[in-house]
């Protein structure tokens, strides 16, 4: 049998390094509850609504004031 290259041991070594210590680090994160989760999605929803309205109403206004100058 041939035996693994020097080069293909050292890769699985520091690929196994490399996932243990991402395990380590993922356990060390602060997971949050199901409470926080939900409160900060309705916060993200909510401001992205109140962005996409504000939006909306200087490009209608932009678009009416153009409208207005150009067909003047």
């Amino acid at each position: 049998m041939a035996k693994p290259s020097a080069n293909k041991v050292a890769f699985n070594e520091r690929v196994t390094k490399f996932l243990k210590g991402s395990w380590a680090e993922l356990k060390k994160v602060h997971w949050p509850t199901r409470r926080e989760l939900v409160t900060y999605t309705t916060v993200v929803l909510v401001s992205v609504l109140i962005v996409a309205a504000l939006l909306s109403v200087f490009d209608s206004a932009f678009s009416f004031l153009l409208g207005k100058l150009i067909l003047r």
